[in-house]
Parts: structure tokens; sequence; C-alpha cells
């Protein structure tokens, strides 16, 4: 297996990158992996500061232990990682919704929708018709199809908050069949959302894997950590800002970055190539081999986010603070996305006594909240949030994290836009590309997709044609 491939080269360290390269290492390939930062991980960081643990990006992800599809469950094992993979508190089952100015339990169960305030009784009962409506002839927005299948306040104080707490982005241009395909493929597969469920539930009861939400006991950031420490030494280059690409005649792949950023010039080489980056990084380095991949990849938008860690005494907050955390309809008209009790989730991640809210404001419909110094943010989210947990004072402790292209949006047109970068990409074999603005964004999901990408490799570059099968 060596022999047929000495070294796979992979320009960036996030979760994707990482991923991948674990998975191909676990095959008996060498892996060279150029990181721009001075660290790995991306978005996966964690931060400790006066006795508290919190996320500079992700705070948790889902997992379906058993699953075909949980390559985070293979690659925490393999790394070690099993005991520090911790299930959330059940108490973050529980979610919450605004409306009219104060806090609802999102319902568990059908009795509970039935006697929620959440939704009006007009809104239940245009539920019912749901099975009834046949399947859209073209593909639609996020928002289109809610208001055809489920009614305009569904849209406004289920799906909406929903997109905009994972996306941060506008459900009416977010491509249905792209951002949420399980969603759409329930139309699909069982012409009705409400059958699709029941399907899925009786599957579930039959013993297929139920979702969990996961952490690790110090953090997210200890997933990229331990993959760095498991790759060979070596293997992870920081602080390599690749500048430009070089295929060489024999069809091997150089990338070039300059030391410190500004110093001499250095390369690495391969005999193939993932592009584990955000589209803006991709395109500029594609541009000399496919102008065409490179249109198509600067067209995908990026929603700006900004994070604001707020601390209050528990004494000083009415609210339990019990359960996942909370999200904000826009007709709502407050400002903040929504929050995460992440206190309540893991523990350890607050000092005793204190109730640590992580709340998110900006998103696709309102980067301007972004230009906001960290001041107006921190008083913008203290006064929405506090208002909403009954806070007595203001938080004793306050941080603000920023990301000016923070989550890719899967627009419509965006499963086009990939296949398009996919044909401008066919005549360089031994190139890949591997990022979360392709089939998904959570951290679950980029690590699946980083399997899959490294047993596509294996097959496409590993195996000898007269293989049947890979030893």
């Amino acid at each position: 297996m060596m022999g047929a491939m000495d070294t796979l080269l992979i320009l960036g360290a996030g979760v994707s990158g990482l991923s991948t390269a674990w998975f191909l290492h676990r095959r008996g390939v060498a892996v060279r992996v150029l990181e721009a930062r001075s660290r790995p991980g991306g978005n996966l960081h964690t931060m400790r500061e006066e006795g508290r643990l919190y996320e500079y990006g992700p705070n948790s992800t889902l997992q379906k232990p058993g699953s075909p599809e949980d390559g985070l469950g293979r690659l925490a094992e393999g790394l070690g990682l099993g005991s520090r993979c911790w299930e959330a508190n059940p108490a973050a089952q529980r979610r919450y919704i605004v409306r009219g100015g104060r806090l609802i339990a999102l319902p568990g169960s059908p009795p509970g929708f039935l006697a929620t305030r959440a939704f009006s009784w007009r809104a239940k009962l245009r539920l019912m018709l749901e099975p009834l409506i046949g399947r859209a002839d073209h593909e639609e927005s996020i928002a289109e199809f809610v208001r055809r299948r489920l009614g305009q306040e569904f849209l406004d104080y289920a799906i909406e908050p929903f997109i905009s707490g994972v996306y941060a982005g506008d459900p009416a241009v977010l491509s249905i069949r792209a951002a949420v395909p399980k969603i759409y493929n329930l139309e699909r597969d069982h012409g009705s959302l409400i059958r699709g469920a029941f399907a899925l539930h009786k599957v579930t009861q039959a013993g297929m894997p139920r979702g969990r939400l996961v952490g690790f006991d110090e953090g997210m950031g200890v997933l990229p950590r331990a993959i760095v420490e498991a790759l060979p030494p070596g293997s992870v280059e920081l602080g390599a800002a690749a500048h430009r690409l070089e295929r060489l005649e024999s069809g091997r792949w150089r990338a070039y970055w300059r030391e410190g950023g500004a110093g001499e010039e250095r390369f690495a080489e391969g005999e193939g190539l993932v592009l584990a980056l955000p589209a803006p990084e991709a395109a500029r380095l594609l541009e000399p081999f496919s102008a065409q991949a490179a249109e198509q990849l600067r067209g995908i938008a990026y929603a700006p986010i900004a994070a604001v860690m707020l601390g209050w005494r528990k004494e000083a907050v009415a609210h339990p603070l019990d359960g996942f955390g909370f999200l904000v309809p826009r007709k709502e008209g407050v400002r903040t996305l929504g929050g995460l009790f992440s206190s309540t989730l893991f523990p350890g991640r607050a000092p005793e006594g204190e109730g640590l809210l992580t709340c998110f404001i900006g998103g696709a419909m309102d980067a301007a909240a972004l230009e906001l110094s960290d001041e107006a943010l921190i008083q913008q989210t203290q006064r929405d949030a506090g208002a909403l947990i009954g806070a007595a004072e203001g938080a004793g402790f306050t941080r603000v994290t920023r990301h000016a292209a923070a989550i890719p949006q899967y627009r419509l047109g965006h499963l086009e836009r990939l296949e398009a970068i996919d044909r401008a990409l066919t005549p360089f074999p031994g190139l890949w590309t591997r990022a979360n603005w392709r089939e998904g964004i959570s951290v679950a999901d980029c690590i699946r997709q980083g399997e899959k990408t490294a047993e596509r490799i294996l097959q496409e570059r590993v195996v000898p044609p007269f293989c049947t099968s890979i030893p």
C-alpha cells in the first residue's frame, strides 16, 4: 500500500482535514498537513479562564452510536477518547423558544404538542392538512417548503429560529434539499413529514441507533489535539499558509508557503492533494488551474456570527436554565438569535454557583451586528438574554468571540454548484476537496465526510486496477 501512495498532502487542519488525515493514516498512508494558523482545529478550540471552560466554535455535536454514519464514534475510539466523549446533560433535551417575550419549552411528545402555548390552535389544526399536501415540482427554499407543508406560523416560530441556530441563515434563500436533506427526504420518501416521522419512530423503536448530543470532558478542542498527537511527528505543519499550488509533470502536487508569512519560500509535495479549506481560500489556490471552479467557490456565501459569553450568579437568575438553550424567532423583535445554557450542558464549564450562557448575534439576516463594538454586543445580548431568564443584575463575566465568515450557506442551487466544481476539477486527478461547504456543516458531518473522502482516495489511488478489494 505504501508503495502505491507515498504521501498525501492536505491543506487545512480543521476537523475536515484532520479527520481525513487520521483515517488515511490508519490505513497506512503517510500524510502531510499544512495549516495557516498557529494551532490545529480551525473553529474547534476550547479556552479556559478563571474556572470557566468555553468554546471558540461548536459546543457539541450529534452522534449516532452504532450507525454506519458514526464516523465520530470510530474516530474517538481509535484515538482512545471513548471515555472522554461525554453525553450532554439529559436536561439538554429540553429546548426553549421565545414567544410573547417569554421562554416556552418546546413540546417533546404529541400530548405536549397539543397542550403547548408555543403554537396557536390555528397552527395545530393547519398541521392536520400536512399529509394531504403533494410534493413540489422544483427546488424550494426552506421557507417555501415549510410554508407549503406546515404553514406560516411553523415557519416563524419553529423552522426559522432553528435555521438561525444551525446556519445563522435566511430560510428564504437556503435550499431545503441541500441544507436540511433529512427533512427533504421525509417528503421524498414518504410523501409527508408526519408519515415519515412515524416511520422513523418505528425504525428507532425496532432497535436502530438513536442520536445523542455529545462533547468532550475538556471541550471540543480535545479532538484536534488528539488527532495531531496520534499522527507521526512532523505530519502537521502550523503557520504554513499556502499561497500557490503547482502540479508537476509527474502528476504530483506541491504547495508553497513562506516561513512566517513573508520569509523564505518552502514547499511540501505529495502524490495527491486534499483541499480542506474554506471556499474563498480554495478558490484563490485553484484559480490558475480552473477559473470555473474558482468562480463557483467564490459564489458560496458565509454568514458572520458573534458569540458572547455571559456569566451570572445563579441566585440572581429566575430561570432554572434547565435545558439546551433558547432560540428567538425574528418576529419577536429581539436582536439576539439565541443562547446556549453552557454551564448546564456539561459539568465543569463554570464556577460553582454560576450560570454561563453563550449567546449568538449576527447571522445572514443581521450582518451589521458584527460592526458593533464588543461593549455594544455585550450590552445587546445581556439586555436580551437577561430579560428572558429574569436576571436581577448584570452579568459578572463577559467575553466576545467574532467569526466574520462563520458558516457556509447552502443556498438554492448549492448542489448544482458542487457538481459544477467537481466537473471543473475532473482534469486534475489526485485532487480532492473536503470542507464544511459540502455535505454537512456539523462536526459529526465533517468527520464522517472525512472518513468517506479517505475511503474514496484509497479506492481511486491506492488499489491497483487488478485488485478487487482493499487489503
